[in-house]
């Protein structure tokens, strides 16, 4: 390693490392970046992606298992479980590739290592057991996050599973327990309900995806449990026995009383914790709080010249949250004028589920908490052709505005396609539109996305399809 000296050092190259990494590079910035496992982060290697290529396949196993309804005939569904892993993998491998490629075109000095802060604007780096030590005015945290686990459930890799073993299985189980309904729980439930596993839920809270609006949680309980999925609410695992090809779940439910349940696989889905280990965060004065380092809405920890981005700073724990946060730290950093902070509310949420989920915004129930007299417009996928072509008829969506200005406070999603509907309202957030503009707009047709006008206009008792 020939440069010793940088403008910036960015420690993890997830979706935040990296974006920020190219961003500083293209300010003109010196900029390494240092990762020590996969380039890309457990969002591409890991999680975002590969994930979505699995569900890609149940999807299509699921049209194919229902071809008659499209007048099609289709004598027999199989998969090759090896194969379905393969391609996942491969379409992981590919994009791994492309950001090696973006950092190296961009001129960002990569190092595979292991990094630790050592005394202001230092770190030191550990590689191929040689230490080498490097300097830099600023430096980023963006060494992301892990599953978590409890003393009572820890993953085996075998019967008991975090997403990481949940995504390369070498058998199908015939039998699923799943810990926790927040978006990772239920993109794996459908997956393997979908492929053709008995799949349970297990949520200690009082309903499914419960950081979505109230009405999104029922639709989807009332549809996972449609496609056969067995949901307990208010519920917890108290322990798990296991034996040699199943584990058992002794489940508490809300009566007290607790029930065991055997099945092949586990996953553990009940959130993710920072990796603030081993990065000298206390030696150097960051704060870290449960897990994650505290940051501001630009990404400064406190401590000067160090700043923290994507999962290790908090939530929400996404990847276009970590990406954007990367490009605000560097833009502060580089004296960019004009610039806006990160504001939470405008950060859009999707569950790539059968049927999917998204949202922005507050939902109902925050709207009126925060102290707005709310107008409220919910319109359902079976009013649309687009959808009723698709074969897709169950669904809604769901606008909250406020009464007296009309702006919009929240949009909320659940039916197919919805995550690539979200954005329009993202974008509507962040122009500050209000129900005039919206109501004005013209929406193409035949197309899914005519529902976001009509829920619009529902708020204000003017929907024409429904």
């Amino acid at each position: 390693m020939s440069e010793t000296k940088f403008d910036l050092i960015v420690i993890g190259a997830g979706p935040g490392g990296y974006v920020a990494a190219i961003r500083a590079a293209q300010l003109g910035l010196k900029t390494a970046i240092i990762e020590r496992e996969h380039l890309g982060g457990i969002c591409l290697n890991w999680g975002c992606i590969p994930t979505k290529a699995l569900l890609r396949t149940s999807e299509i196993k699921h049209y194919l298992d229902n071809a008659a309804d499209f007048g099609l005939s289709v004598k027999e569904v199989g998969f090759d479980l090896k194969k379905v892993v393969a391609r996942s993998r491969k379409v992981a491998g590919q994009l791994n590739t492309g950001v090696k490629g973006l950092l190296k075109k961009n001129k960002v000095t990569t190092i595979m290592g292991e990094a630790k802060l050592k005394g202001k604007g230092k770190i030191t780096v550990k590689a191929d057991g040689k230490t080498t030590e490097l300097q830099a005015k600023d430096i980023i945290l963006a060494t992301g996050a892990r599953a978590r686990e409890l003393p009572h459930l820890k993953a085996d890799g075998k019967l008991v599973w975090t997403y990481k073993h949940a995504m390369t299985p070498e058998v199908m189980p015939k039998s699923l327990l799943v810990v926790g309904s927040g978006a990772i729980g239920v993109e794996f439930a459908s997956f393997y309900r979908d492929m053709g596993a008995e799949v349970t839920i297990i949520e200690m809270m009082d309903r499914v995806l419960p950081v979505e609006d109230e009405d999104v949680s029922a639709f989807a309980k009332k549809q996972f449990e449609k496609q056969g999925m067995k949901i307990v609410l208010g519920a917890s695992v108290e322990k798990i026995d296991t034996k040699s090809e199943c584990v058992t779940a002794h489940i508490k439910g809300k009566d007290g009383k607790t029930t065991q349940l055997t099945v092949d696989r586990m996953i553990l889905a009940i959130g993710i914790t920072g990796n603030v280990e081993n990065l000298g965060l206390e030696e150097a004065g960051v704060k870290v709080d449960r897990g994650h380092v505290v940051a501001d809405e630009w990404g400064r920890t406190g401590v000067d010249g160090i700043w923290a981005i994507g999962d290790i700073s908090g939530p929400p724990w996404l990847a276009h949250k970590a990406s954007h946060e990367g490009v605000i730290a560097v833009e502060k950093i580089a004296g960019v004028k004009g610039l806006h902070p990160m504001k939470k509310d405008l950060i859009p949420g999707c569950t790539y589920a059968r049927p999917q989920v998204a949202s922005v915004g507050l939902t109902e129930k925050q709207a009126k908490e925060a102290g707005h007299k709310v107008k409220v417009g919910k319109f359902p996928f079976i009013g649309n052709g687009k959808a009723i072509a698709l074969g897709e008829p169950e669904g809604f969506i769901k606008t909250v505005f406020d009464e007296k200005t009309g702006e919009l406070l929240g949009a909320h999603m659940i039916g197919a396609e919805v995550t690539e509907l979200i954005q329009g309202y993202a974008v509507a957030k962040s122009l500050e539109t209000t129900e005039a503009e919206l109501m004005h707009t013209i929406f193409p047709h035949p197309t899914l996305s005519e529902m976001m006008h009509e829920s619009v206009l529902d708020a204000y008792d003017r929907a024409i399809h429904y």
